[in-house]
């Protein structure tokens, strides 16, 4: 079906495009959520002159995500989990999770699907999570999940502390290495 775009709809179309998409897609998601509607010549004209308001609103959606990127990247949220004895959460951290977690610390509503987690979090620790605010602006935030009755800032202490540790077991790993390859003096 023939259908000439109202809005934007991330991933198909700009508000203004006349473009095909599948009759049921059409006919139950785009016509009635009023995105789109059928390619007549009346709607071509009436859907001409609202392009350039589409334009004016496209360019005012993007400059709102700009913002919105600048406020969010390098931002910190904290979701306490329950969580076994093996740092296993009982359940997972999902998108939903996270932007409603989000939405709470910086009073900014953010949808669900703006936020790029590949797989749910399942583990306590730091993760970095994408966001996907518009087009080409992205953003990225730490999540630090945790378990209940544990204090989040002390489990991040104790991730730099094991992180710097590390280097050091390394080298005396070497030194050791190093001591036994040398042999005895032959007599």
């Amino acid at each position: 079906m023939r259908v000439v775009f109202i809005e934007d709809v991330e991933g198909v179309a700009f508000g203004g495009e006349v473009k095909e998409v599948k009759n049921g897609f059409a006919r139950n998601y785009l016509i009635p959520k009023n995105l789109a509607a059928p390619a007549t010549h009346n709607n071509l004209q009436r859907i001409h002159k609202l392009t350039k308001n589409a334009a004016v609103t496209r360019a005012h959606r993007l400059d709102e995500m700009k913002n919105l990127a600048g406020t969010l990247d390098g931002s910190e949220i904290t979701i306490e989990m329950r969580a076994g004895a093996n740092n296993r959460l009982y359940g997972s951290v999902t998108g939903t999770m996270v932007a409603d977690a989000l939405a709470e610390k910086t009073g900014i509503p953010i949808e669900r699907r703006l936020v790029q987690l590949d797989d749910p979090i399942r583990e306590v620790g730091t993760y970095e999570v994408p966001l996907r605010l518009y087009a080409e602006i992205n953003a990225s935030i730490t999540v630090i999940v945790y378990a209940t009755g544990t204090d989040p800032f002390e489990m991040v202490a104790e991730e730099e502390d094991s992180s710097e540790d590390n280097p050091d077991q390394g080298s005396a790993e070497e030194e050791h290495i190093e001591e036994d390859s040398e042999e005895p003096p032959q007599e």
